[in-house]
Order: C-alpha cells, then sequence, then structure tokens
C-alpha cells in the first residue's frame, strides 16, 4: 500500500477552509449566546412600573433589595461549595501523590575519574587538575636544637626571666 503525501498547497487550502467554517461557528455561538442573554433577562427581570404613587415605587424597590440579597446569599453559598470542592480534589490529589510513591530510578554504575568528574560539573571551560600537591609550598624540615642544659638546669632558665622582669620595670 502506498500512501500519496499530501501536497503543500492541498494542505494549506483545507486548513484554510477548516479555520473559515471555525470562525463562522464561533460567531454563531456569540450570536446565540446574545440571544439566550437576552431572552433569560426578559424572563426573569422585567421592566418595573415606575408610574404610580411613592408607595408602589418603595415597594418596588424592597422587592428589587429582596431579590439581591437572595442573589447575594446564592452567589455566597456556590462560593462556599467551590472553596469546599477545590480543598477535597486538593486532598485527593495529595493521597494519589502518597499512593504512588516516588519511585527512584535505577543508578547505574559509571566508571569516570576525578578530573572528568570535576570537569562535567564545573563545565568543559574550566581545566580542573587534581594533582592537589602542586599548589603546596615547599617546607624545610631541619630540627632546631636547643641546648641541653637550659631545659635542664631551673635555676638558669628562672634567672633570664628575672632579667626581663627588671627591664622591663626600668623602662
Amino acid at each position: 500500500m502506498s500512501e500519496k503525501k499530501m501536497t503543500s498547497s492541498r494542505r494549506h487550502h483545507l486548513k484554510s477552509l477548516i479555520l473559515s467554517i471555525a470562525s463562522t461557528w464561533i460567531q454563531q455561538e456569540k450570536k446565540d449566546l446574545v440571544v439566550a442573554k437576552q431572552n433569560y433577562l426578559s424572563e426573569t427581570c422585567t421592566r418595573p412600573s415606575l408610574s404610580g404613587d411613592q408607595a408602589t415605587l418603595m415597594d418596588t424597590c424592597r422587592k428589587l433589595n429582596a431579590l439581591i440579597d437572595k442573589v447575594d446569599e446564592e452567589r455566597y453559598d456556590l462560593s462556599i461549595k467551590i472553596g469546599k470542592a477545590d480543598k477535597e480534589i486538593e486532598d485527593l490529589h495529595i493521597k494519589v501523590v502518597e499512593l504512588r510513591g516516588v519511585k527512584k530510578p535505577a543508578l547505574k554504575k559509571v566508571r569516570m575519574s576525578a578530573d572528568a568528574m570535576l570537569k562535567a560539573l564545573l563545565g568543559s571551560k574550566h581545566t580542573v587538575n587534581m594533582e592537589l600537591r602542586a599548589n603546596l609550598k615547599p617546607v624545610n624540615k631541619e630540627v632546631k636544637e636547643e641546648p641541653g642544659e637550659a631545659v635542664g638546669d631551673w635555676r638558669k632558665n628562672i634567672e633570664d626571666k628575672a632579667d626581663r622582669k627588671k627591664m622591663f620595670e626600668s623602662a
């Protein structure tokens, strides 16, 4: 079965036809909505008769205020119901996530040197050298020998300290 591909001009023509049909449907829907709105308003909201004395006008105003209060109560009730439903949906969503659990993917062993790993983490622009001894300063390992008799003779240390004390007192 060899299927022929649609040419671009045919595809463009069909697309423009679909778009034109969709635009007419949208225009028709808008007109239907306007008509439905006018019909609903004419049925539910009849025009009050403003002719008459003050008592009839006050009565009409009271009726309108009662209708407004009723609509506000319905709106408030519906907003509370919607809030409860949203909260319930959120709770159910959380339960579903908890039931599914978090699946950790199986990790694969990758053999990579420390240099390659740091290069991958820091980017290709950074050159990383794991030779840590290259940046260290050299240290001389000479051991200074102290005279042994100063360590052993405690009287001499005390005399040296006394001389230092006199030097600070005289100054």
